[in-house]
């Protein structure tokens, strides 16, 4: 990871968004923060991060929307997406990967667990 890397944090949980976000500034990566689905769809399309790490649940797009927006468009197809979510069912799992998703992170997640996580991805994509 570089200072160049940006990531974008979506997560309509102040909390939770404040704690991945300064987890991923540790890392070195700049980062943008969206409360709601639609926030994070402008956000991606004018700052083309090299992360997402997206809620499933939020208001406006959800996340699964959000990682489809993302899928779909040539100019978004670099960009590494964590779907975060508590939505920990078998079926939730497989439609997120099903969806596009790089890798799955369930609510209450350790911090230390997103870090590392965060870290293969992106060393996996250089």
């Amino acid at each position: 990871m570089t200072d160049s890397d940006l990531a974008l944090v979506a997560d309509d949980d102040e909390d939770i968004r404040d704690l991945v976000a300064y987890k991923l500034e540790q890392l070195g990566m700049q980062v943008r923060t969206a409360h709601d689905g639609d926030e994070a769809v402008t956000i991606l399309d004018r700052e083309r991060p090299t992360l997402a790490v997206l809620d499933v649940m939020m208001p406006g797009r959800s996340g699964l929307e959000v990682l489809r927006h993302i899928r779909s468009s040539r100019e978004l197809d670099q960009t590494k997406v964590i779907l975060l979510t508590a939505k920990a069912r078998e079926v939730d799992v497989d439609t997120g990967y099903e969806s596009g998703t790089d890798d799955y992170l369930v609510k209450p997640f350790s911090p230390r667990e997103l870090a590392h996580r965060v870290a293969a991805l992106l060393n996996r994509a250089s």
